[in-house]
């Protein structure tokens, strides 16, 4: 950057014409961070020297400017014209081929502003207007009943329509458009779907599908943000995304099918036939893959650089808060780095590279070695002096159960996936301290934590049938931390469990479902209603997660759903009980895929308007909310973004559930997804090209 633009931008600052000074001061430093760290040298790698003696020679390693393979909004203010977002959708986008036409959209047409990349305008964060997409873009569901194709909002569609089972080029295309309107809250979901903590879905490989899309088209927006990236999820996904660089972006899919064909044809002594392969020379070609695509694509060695970087950065500041004995300040960077010849440093040879920033070439030691000698000393170095001693400090139960020092395991900081998966491990190699551990959680002494999970997750764990003790207490862990942030006051559950939802989502309905339940408050504590043609109001009867999963089982369920009646019930209970307004209902939550039945000929407007009247007449004068909440890959938008007493959320994890508790009350689907992105967390993020 010269110092004639350097001192334009900020004189830019000061006399206001930028209107967010704070957030443009933080754009703008971005800015330079990122110029500097791109003009930087690329580290020499070398990898192994069976790797580096087989590789051609490297004739530059210059660094190019990195060059954007889609337009950016280059323009401060720029004025367009958009057609409907129905336009951007083939024909198959519609959830059913029943009775449609397609029309001219030329009428239809809106303009909109965009500030920047960043799209601020003069005061806050500039929100153009979408109107409802019109009447003669309503198609119909699967099952036939009247739905929108879109929300009206690109945002809000990524928002609702990204699952855990959208397909990559969907999520693409999603993301795509949603950057197009406003590229800071297109980021912004993007990291909410891999959010773990906080409101974040918590939806993986939706995420790794949106970064390889962000370094496709904005590469220096996913470099930079990758320090949120272990906020948000943890270290390994920037290793994970740079693997799937290298390997392609289905490789974890082909990997799992390869499993599981070798399982169905060789049963459970699949991995015994396994066919050896030459070892050294698959790690050759590994190593060679990696290093000619570091030597030869900016791109990812920009990525590669910044991984690398905020890999030792943390490191180095874990090694000083160990010997410090701020033990509580080390992160998990090194339980997260790759270990040396791992399947992540074979083809990236990160190891190497984050050897070389934390112990640099020109330190004395180093003045008179060779290239290749001074390669070997510093990964050993990682492994010695950096990664042992903290994973140590860290107590990863993993180091532990290797040497089969299951005495030196401290159950009160095994991380909830890891309990899931090792409880019956733990059971088998260390019995008494294991119970004694659970023992102490159902007195209140000691915690099992249980953060991370899914609730279907837990739930599923039930079916194995082992360490039940442990699924229940981590269930009541995710109840209890929920609990403590508020109450889902007079809320109902309604769980979709039709054809339709087979699978996985089927078993995040009644999940979710049951969660909803636990966490109301009479007289609707422990009840939910029924996704079928004749509603019924039902009670889950049992003590504990297992006897209460057991009596959902055994519930009367039908395959369909029947909006009017549903509410028709509420009111027939409400009317019995002689409910007061306060104990009426207030918010209902819809588990479902969107597929709902033709209740009547009318649109949706007119069967909220029938409820809201029938309400009425009955003596209620609000109507409860409803929370549509889209559990499979379905086109069915039920209402528009602006639709007031209504709310359009997505996934597996129960953190969105968050968004209402007691604290405050949900306006719109817009309103929803703002609130889901609104976390101090998010303040962080910032777009850069």
């Amino acid at each position: 950057m010269s110092t004639s633009t350097c001192s334009t931008s900020l004189r830019q600052l000061y006399i206001g014409q930028f209107h967010q000074p704070l957030l443009m001061l933080r754009h703008f430093m971005s800015y330079l961070s990122i110029e500097s760290f791109e003009n930087a040298a690329p580290l020499p790698l070398l990898g192994p020297p069976k790797i580096y003696s087989s590789c051609p020679p490297n004739y530059s390693l210059e660094d190019e400017s990195l060059v954007k393979t889609q337009k950016g909004r280059e323009e401060s203010i720029v004025e367009s014209n958009k057609q409907q977002i129905n336009e951007h959708f083939s024909s198959s986008y519609m959830a059913s081929n029943v009775n449609y036409h397609h029309h001219n959209t030329s009428d239809h047409s809106y303009s909109y502003r965009t500030y920047g990349s960043g799209s601020f305008g003069p005061y806050g964060p500039h929100r153009p207007y979408y109107p409802p997409p019109p009447r003669s873009y309503m198609g119909f569901t699967e099952n036939l009943s009247p739905t929108y194709f879109s929300s009206g909002d690109p945002c809000l569609d990524f928002f609702f329509h990204v699952v855990p089972d959208t397909p990559q080029e969907e999520i693409k295309r999603y993301l795509e458009l949603a950057w197009e309107k406003n590229a800071l809250t297109a980021l912004k979901l993007v990291f909410n779907l891999r959010g773990i903590r906080g409101t974040g879905k918590g939806d993986r490989e939706g995420f790794y599908a949106s970064a390889l899309w962000l370094h496709e088209n904005h590469p220096k927006t996913l470099a930079f943000n990758l320090p949120s990236m272990a906020e948000f999820g943890y270290f390994k996904d920037m290793l994970e995304i740079l693997y799937r660089l290298l390997e392609g972006a289905d490789v974890r899919e082909k990997e799992w099918k390869e499993i599981q064909q070798n399982k169905w044809e060789k049963g459970d002594e699949w991995y015994l036939g396994r066919p050896k392969r030459n070892v050294e020379g698959f790690r050759i070609i590994q190593g060679k893959k990696g290093l000619e695509r570091y030597n030869n694509d900016s791109a990812y060695r920009f990525l590669h650089n910044r991984v690398s970087s905020v890999f030792a950065e943390t490191l180095k500041k874990d090694l000083e808060d160990m010997k410090a004995g701020k033990l509580r300040n080390i992160s998990l960077a090194a339980k997260w780095c790759p270990s040396l010849t791992s399947c992540y440093d074979r083809l990236t040879l990160l190891c190497e590279s984050i050897g070389r920033r934390l112990f640099p070439r020109d330190l004395p030691e180093y003045q008179n070695m060779e290239e290749a000698h001074y390669a070997y000393e510093v990964r050993n170095r990682l492994r010695k002096e950096v990664l042992v001693p903290l994973r140590k400090v860290l107590q990863i139960p993993e180091v532990f159960m290797c040497a089969n020092q299951w005495n030196e395991i401290r159950y009160s900081r095994v991380p909830p996936i890891a309990m899931k998966n090792y409880k019956g491990l733990f059971f088998e190699h260390d019995p008494e301290r294991f119970q004694g551990y659970l023992d102490r959680v159902k007195s209140g002494k000691a915690k099992i934590a249980a953060g991370a999970l899914l609730p279907h997750e837990i739930i599923e764990s039930l079916k194995s049938g082992e360490a039940i003790e442990v699924v229940e207490l981590q269930w009541q862990r995710i109840v209890d931390d929920l609990s403590a942030m508020g109450k889902l006051n007079n809320c109902l559950a309604i769980c979709d469990v039709s054809g339709s939802m087979h699978g996985t989502p089927l078993d995040v309905s009644v999940a979710l479902g049951l969660l909803v339940s636990e966490l109301n408050e009479e007289p609707w504590k422990g009840t939910l209603i029924t996704f079928s043609s004749h509603p019924q109001l039902q009670l889950i009867e049992g003590d504990g997660l297992l006897a209460k999963v057991d009596c959902l089982q055994r519930m009367y369920w039908e395959m369909n759903t029947n909006f009017q009646r549903v509410f028709d019930k509420i009111l027939e209970v409400a009317k019995a009980g002689n409910l007061s307004e306060d104990q009426m209902i207030k918010r209902l939550f819809v588990f479902s895929d969107m597929e709902f039945d033709q209740a009547s000929l009318s649109p949706w407007e007119t069967d909220y308007e029938a409820i809201c009247r029938k309400f009425n007449e009955n003596g209620y004068t609000s109507v409860p909310e409803i929370v549509f909440w889209n559990l499979r890959d379905s086109q069915a938008t039920p209402v528009p973004s602006h639709q007031k007493g209504v709310a359009l959320v997505s996934g597996f994890s129960k953190n969105l559930l968050k968004l209402f508790l007691e604290k405050g009350g949900v306006l719109t689907p817009e309103d929803t997804m703002e609130l889901a992105i609104a976390g101090k967390e998010y303040s962080k993020l910032v777009v850069v090209d």
